[in-house]
């Protein structure tokens, strides 16, 4: 549960009881309340000196062993580097619990114990970083929360941000713009699928009476959320201005639940009180009205990124494009490209290639080969590659939506076999959607066949992506 473990200690043996005793001396919203069953096991990371938590990971125990290497490096540095720039972490414990396959998040930030997908379990520690979004959470979500869904970006907006600023603090302030770079293909993405309701394009969403908040689960909030903060740190005068503003807003709604319209007015107080006029015209200049309440597929203001991470990914993909016409056996490339490049370098390859005119089908065959994209452990890459090859010219689409169809539901062989459904939303979503696209048929099939293996929000958000048409 949500709670630090009194009955048995979560360091000591399971006991023979029924009854668990937990306390959360810290007030939480009730959908952070949860409750996992299972053969878990419980192994604690080392300890930071002169802070009073801790941290640590349950799974299953065959699971440990990866579990344990993938999280065990970097979970306690986020948390640490997270109270330094805002305030100190209130919980007293922050552990992971690795769920199923059929998980439908990246992660759910529970208090106490994050709910992590095992797709995260990549054997290189390339997706740790979805930990730091969780770590968020526990300033901005379950300390300073959300009143409504109509003000979920509140929630995931803050958290972006903060992971990202995490990243540029860990690694460097280059590797914090290229999470927004990656991001913002995300976010054009998830604005032009709700061309036709428009109202999902917003920050804040009015709902009407028994409309469900999960048909408006997108990227939105987040990359349009945290892009909206970096406009506001960088017009209000960089983070030696906006982190000091982040620590009094979390101070003075700790253990609340807050509308935009409070927190705009909270904003305006705080920049009155601290830097006068000069920031209240700032403030004045924002286009309130676009940013929280407006439609379409561009940000109100174009914001500018630091590219240095993402130019080698830029010119491998223009050196693809160059070559549409030279045959396989002359094409200039080698598994050697990507070497040297992040998980996420290899993201950005992949994407910046679908904005070029599609890849003839030889090259999308010999592309993947070459790459090992179609056996790779990474599901980031993964996705991206069958977004690729699905889009690319005939027959390459047909050739590989039943792979897509395959990785997707958990029938693969070799590296992918007895991995089960991608269950989070985030990859059987888009997959499903672009295999709908190339073969509707296989799409309807796919599903059906496995649908009980989905949890019941990725069911029917997969449901509703099959009943469009392609």
């Amino acid at each position: 549960m949500s709670a630090l473990c009194l009955s048995p200690p979560s360091n000591d043996s399971v006991h023979e009881g029924k009854e668990v005793g937990v306390e959360l001396p810290i007030p939480i919203p009730s959908y952070l309340i949860a409750i996992a069953s299972g053969n878990v096991i419980y192994k604690p990371f080392a300890a930071v000196s002169d802070r009073p938590w801790k941290t640590g990971v349950w799974t299953e125990p065959e699971q440990m062993d990866a579990a344990f290497w993938e999280f065990s490096k970097d979970t306690s540095s986020y948390v640490l580097q997270a109270e330094n720039i805002l305030t100190p972490y209130e919980f007293g414990v922050y552990d992971l619990l690795l769920l199923p396959p059929s998980f439908p998040y990246g992660g759910m930030e529970n208090a106490c114990l994050t709910f992590v997908t095992p797709t995260l379990l990549t054997g290189d520690r390339s997706l740790v970083d979805v930990v730091a979004h969780e770590i968020s959470h526990s300033w901005f979500g379950n300390n300073v929360s959300c009143a409504d869904s109509g003000h979920f970006w509140l929630n995931e907006g803050w958290t972006t941000y903060t992971e990202r600023l995490l990243k540029g603090i860990l690694h460097s302030p280059a590797e914090r713009d290229f999470s927004y770079i990656i991001g913002e293909k995300a976010l054009i993405d998830a604005l032009e699928q709700y061309n036709d309701r428009p109202k999902f394009q917003r920050l804040v969403i009015e709902y009407s009476y028994g409309e469900d908040p999960d048909d408006a689960y997108s990227r939105v909030p987040y990359e349009k959320g945290s892009n909206f903060l970096l406009y506001l740190e960088r017009l209000l005068g960089g983070l030696d201005v906006f982190l000091p503003y982040a620590r009094d807003y979390i101070n003075t709604f700790r253990g609340k639940s807050i509308r935009t319209d409070e927190w705009k007015a909270h904003l305006y107080a705080y920049f009155g009180n601290h830097g006068g006029e000069d920031k209240l015209k700032l403030l004045d200049s924002v286009d309130w009205q676009e940013w929280l309440h407006g439609q379409g597929t561009k940000l109100p203001v174009k914001i500018d990124y630091d590219t240095t991470l993402a130019e080698n990914s830029y010119q491998l993909a223009a050196k693809w494009d160059e070559l549409p016409g030279v045959e396989v056996a002359n094409l200039p490339f080698s598994a050697e490209d990507l070497q040297g490049f992040s998980s996420n370098q290899a993201v950005v390859f992949l994407e910046r290639l679908q904005h070029y005119k599609p890849l003839p089908s030889s090259h999308i065959k010999f592309l993947g080969d070459l790459y090992s994209l179609d056996t790779t452990m990474n599901s980031e890459i993964r996705l991206r590659w069958y977004a690729l090859a699905l889009s690319g010219e005939v027959p390459a689409p047909l050739e590989w939506s039943t792979r897509a169809a395959e990785w997707v539901v958990g029938a693969g062989k070799g590296v992918d076999a007895g991995k089960g459904v991608k269950g989070r939303m985030k990859f059987c979503r888009p997959t499903f959607r672009a295999i709908n696209k190339v073969i509707p048929a296989l799409a309807k099939s796919s599903f059906e066949a496995h649908k009980d293996e989905f949890h019941p929000i990725a069911r029917r958000m997969i449901a509703k992506v099959r009943a469009t048409k392609p």
